[in-house]
């Protein structure tokens, strides 16, 4: 594997595209943790159950955001082109495009920055703050895997 060279940094500034937001199959679920849950929780004013129930689903025994097809596999928090809840938004989301899965050379310059119109705009990523967001995602990663595993299923 190629992995991306990080050592001029990357610049990348976020271009409200919405493209990081439209599902691409069960890649492109946003998968919740517990933070990630109380999070949004808290932002709408209801405990966990009552905002799994009403946005959430599970497949494959983790939890993620719902999607409907009538907005054809957007985000169901992205409401014109924009976050409707960007101050509680999953790691998953903030962590973006600086994903682990990402960091390789051949997917970063054929896949990412194809698909991302701010890859390569603004702000220069130093590849100290880079490893720190992949760091971050790494363990966001972790505990998706470790507060999903034993999910019971939620009503569809």
């Amino acid at each position: 594997m190629n992995k991306l060279n990080l050592n001029n940094g990357i610049k990348f500034s976020c271009q409200s595209s919405g493209n990081c937001c439209v599902s691409r199959g069960n890649h492109g679920y946003v998968y919740l943790s517990k933070d990630d849950l109380n999070k949004l929780a808290i932002f709408f004013n209801q405990n966990k159950n009552e905002f799994k129930k009403k946005y959430c689903k599970i497949t494959n025994g983790f939890i993620h955001l719902k999607e409907f097809k009538k907005n054809k596999g957007n985000c169901l928090f992205l409401i014109n082109d924009r976050c409707s809840v960007y101050k509680a938004r999953p790691i998953q989301c903030r962590t973006w495009p600086f994903w682990n899965e990402n960091m390789n050379a051949k997917t970063w310059n054929k896949e990412i920055a194809l698909f991302c119109p701010g890859i390569g705009k603004g702000r220069k990523y130093t590849k100290e703050s880079i490893l720190k967001i992949l760091e971050k995602d790494k363990k966001n990663e972790k505990l998706i895997l470790e507060n999903n595993t034993n999910l019971k299923k939620i009503d569809k």
